[in-house]
């Protein structure tokens, strides 16, 4: 499924829900869904910065394409990761970086989230930007 798919499958879902209780309570309930990082990966090199709460992401190459994993020690930061890893997860880095990503306007994320979180989401794409760009210079 391309990246594109996901993010319109993603649309869908939170158009599902009436309000963003309903929609905060979907993203726990992703972040739930995530599945466990190594710990061998929770140390500081993995941690993004620009989060308020810890956030542990790793990236490694596997079979050409990019496979994350994440993990946060707060619910909702957690649920975000979530999605970002559904979306980013299983592509070539070319695909990561060449993505738009207008989906977060359009399910409202960014306007619900507190400054600090939405701070933190920016980071967040940022360093699997970053993660892809490494990826996508070490094969060139």
């Amino acid at each position: 499924m391309t990246i594109k798919a996901i993010q319109e499958e993603i649309i869908d879902e939170f158009s599902m829900f009436d309000d963003w209780d309903e929609r905060f309570q979907y993203i726990i309930d992703l972040g739930k869904s995530l599945p466990l990082i190594d710990e061998a990966f929770k140390k500081d090199e993995n941690t993004i910065k620009g989060c308020q709460s810890k956030v542990w992401l790793h990236a490694e190459e596997q079979d050409g394409v990019i496979v994350f994993t994440a993990d946060s020690d707060a619910i909702i930061t957690k649920g975000i990761i979530a999605i970002l890893i559904r979306t980013f997860s299983n592509h070539k880095a070319k695909e990561i970086l060449e993505a738009d990503m207008g989906f977060i306007e359009e399910i409202g994320l960014k306007d619900h989230l507190s400054p600090t979180r939405a701070n933190g989401l920016v980071s967040m794409i940022k360093q699997i930007k970053i993660y892809a760009l490494a990826f996508e210079s070490k094969n060139n």
